[in-house]
């Protein structure tokens, strides 16, 4: 059984979440602030984290901070505001997926599970075995470690599933949509903001400098795509 996290300062929605949740299987936990989370998620086994962002105590642009520090689960942010520079800004801290309120339960709980299965699957690879390298950037499919020149990197699930994606597509150029559907296994939609995000994410972490990469690269008006280099 895979636990969740709910963290909200409205008890009405966590309620309503852990009867939706608990009918879908699911056990779970409910904070009503930053701080409550992070302690439930230290100790408790936890596979997905569903955090409100206006909290008082320690609002959950914080708490995302904090627990990306030590974990890599998927956080699911909600909030109820909707504006791109809402969403950059919460998946620039470090979140999965945002989710505006009013919601509709349905598309939180499906969403919810596409997190867990990435978490699940990408985020402790279990596909075909093997290492692929391009220049000193290595991902170990076995292992579940990517490293940069020998130094492991530390990737959150959704990071490791699009470093995978472009990574088994080397030289290949990917649309963000592309990216999106593989990911996240669902339609794109209007998905360019988020997979950026998480390209820049990613860069920052795989790159010497960010500004001008060696290993992930930007096809201007297309997509990205993973430099193929000879070690």
């Amino acid at each position: 059984m895979y636990t969740v996290l709910v963290c909200d300062d409205d008890k009405a929605i966590l309620d309503s979440l852990e009867i939706y949740l608990t009918h879908d299987g699911y056990k779970v936990l409910k904070a009503e602030n930053g701080i409550k989370a992070i302690e439930l998620v230290n100790e408790n086994e936890v596979h997905c984290c569903i955090m409100d962002i206006m909290m008082p105590g320690l609002d959950g642009l914080s708490a995302t901070i904090k627990l990306r520090e030590k974990k890599n689960i998927p956080i699911i942010l909600l909030s109820a505001k909707s504006e791109d520079t809402d969403k950059i800004a919460g998946l620039s801290f470090g979140a999965d997926d945002y989710v505006t309120k009013p919601f509709n339960p349905l598309e939180l709980l499906a969403r919810v599970k596409s997190q867990i299965r990435r978490y699940t699957h990408l985020g402790a690879i279990e596909h075909r075995e093997g290492v692929i390298t391009t220049g000193g950037l290595s991902f170990d499919t076995v292992a579940k470690e990517v490293t940069v020149d020998g130094e492991p990197v530390k990737l959150t699930a959704t990071e490791m599933g699009i470093l995978q994606v472009l990574m088994e597509n080397m030289g290949r150029v990917l649309s963000a949509s592309q990216i999106y559907e593989a990911v996240w296994d669902e339609p794109a939609g209007y998905s360019d903001k988020t997979v950026t995000v998480h390209i820049r994410r990613i860069r920052e972490k795989i790159e010497i400098n960010p500004k001008e990469p060696k290993y992930l690269k930007v096809v201007w008006g297309i997509g990205y795509k993973i430099e193929k280099i000879q070690a």
